[in-house]
């Protein structure tokens, strides 16, 4: 009885004692797999960028039809659709090779880039022109480069604008004939001059107008890419360092776990008394 005993208890120590082991194991392993490098800076949290400024805007157009089947009318959509990626890297220059090379495998331009901080800490910003048909893969290529911390696909219609800039040109283009037409009437030197300063003005207004008309050329369209490369860096951690981690927290959780099956098994051992006194009544 006593060497049945004896072995038992041998067996239950060491599969105490395995069970630490693999505690301990698991913990180290998995502190190589999930700590090898630091979250981004500050800096690079903040969505906002000043990349925006001071660029053109990039839209495109999209045929479809609307209307009976029979008679069916062409339409024409005019929308801008943008992608922002934010993304880390510990290999800074080999990922920001790897972003150009995307750009140019499909035939897309720069549009602004901001290049900023000292090495272990640097931070790239671009603008990238995409044509509409290579759109989704570029964006699906850029968003496996590096860490991706935050990604999003925006798409605006622009249909509504696009008219209102024609509707506009068109009544400017008709006040100025109608100026022109008034000024070779002849009259006085200065309502001639009132006449002169109104048309320059509204020729002003419609060179304005024809740059804004200009993005939604057909020759023009272009979907926009914008992304931002931060450096992460690496953190050199002691194999000291990761055993000492990983022994706190084994004996932390392996104690915690030997309290809760000790408290279930005086529990189960409680209640199994109280049943059998509850027998034991019933039968006398």
């Amino acid at each position: 009885m006593k060497s049945y005993v004896k072995k038992n208890i041998k067996k239950l120590i060491f599969l105490l004692i395995g069970l630490f082991i693999l505690m301990f194991v698991f913990r180290l392993i998995y502190g190589y797999r999930t700590v090898t490098e630091t979250a981004p800076t500050e800096v690079f949290m903040n969505f906002e960028s000043g990349m925006d400024l001071n660029t053109r805007k990039n839209y495109a157009s999209m045929k479809y039809k609307v209307g009976a089947a029979q008679s069916p009318i062409r339409a024409d959509q005019k929308y801008e659709k943008t992608a922002d990626i934010r993304t880390y890297s510990t290999k800074f220059d080999m990922d920001e090779a790897s972003i150009r090379d995307k750009v140019k495998n499909f035939d897309g331009l720069i549009q602004f880039e901001d290049k900023s901080g000292n090495s272990g800490y640097r931070k790239l910003d671009l603008i990238i022109g995409v044509p509409p048909e290579h759109f989704d893969s570029i964006y699906q290529n850029l968003v496996k480069i590096g860490k991706v911390q935050a990604k999003q696909i925006t798409k605006t219609d622009k249909t509504n604008e696009y008219k209102e800039l024609n509707a506009k040109k068109t009544s400017l283009e008709k006040i100025r004939e109608s100026l022109i037409a008034l000024k070779e009437k002849g009259g006085k030197i200065e309502e001639f001059m009132q006449l002169e300063n109104r048309i320059l003005e509204i020729e002003q207004q419609l060179q304005e107008l024809g740059v804004s008309l200009g993005y939604f050329d057909d020759e023009n369209e272009f979907c926009t890419v914008k992304v931002v490369l931060s450096e992460g860096q690496e953190l050199k951690i002691s194999l000291t360092q990761r055993i000492k981690v990983a022994l706190e927290w084994t004996i932390q959780y392996y104690l915690m776990l030997m309290a809760g099956l000790f408290f279930m098994t005086l529990f189960a051992y409680l209640a199994l008394l109280s049943i059998d006194k509850l027998k034991s009544n019933n039968y006398y």
